[in-house]
């Protein structure tokens, strides 16, 4: 298992005032995200956990560009990957900050 944390400065704080989320499941091709709001509003921090050793690059270049995309700030992820593809990673982080914003 390879783990590893990309954090980041963002310009926007994430919308709504959930406190937990989960989305995805952690299967063949998919993955998981929690996702809790505890950081400062203008701060990210996402935790990777995945089987796939050796694209720890591609897994930064689409937290980075999700990080100037979403409005994740004041957000922790923590990712259990089950071998996703990019798209399916930025689609994930995407889902579970509009989760976020939801009310529960």
């Amino acid at each position: 298992m390879e783990h590893f944390q990309v954090q980041g400065k963002v310009n926007r704080k994430a919308g709504g005032h959930r406190h937990q989320a989960i989305t995805g499941v952690n299967a063949s091709g998919n993955l998981e995200v929690l996702v809790e709001r505890v950081l400062p509003d203008h701060e990210c921090e996402v935790n990777v956990t995945t089987a796939v050793h050796g694209f720890r690059a591609i897994w930064e270049a689409v937290i980075e560009e999700f990080f100037k995309r979403g409005a994740p700030g004041g957000l922790r992820f923590w990712i259990n990957d089950g071998g996703a593809h990019p798209d399916t990673v930025s689609l994930r982080l995407m889902q579970s900050v509009r989760l976020m914003e939801i009310e529960s």
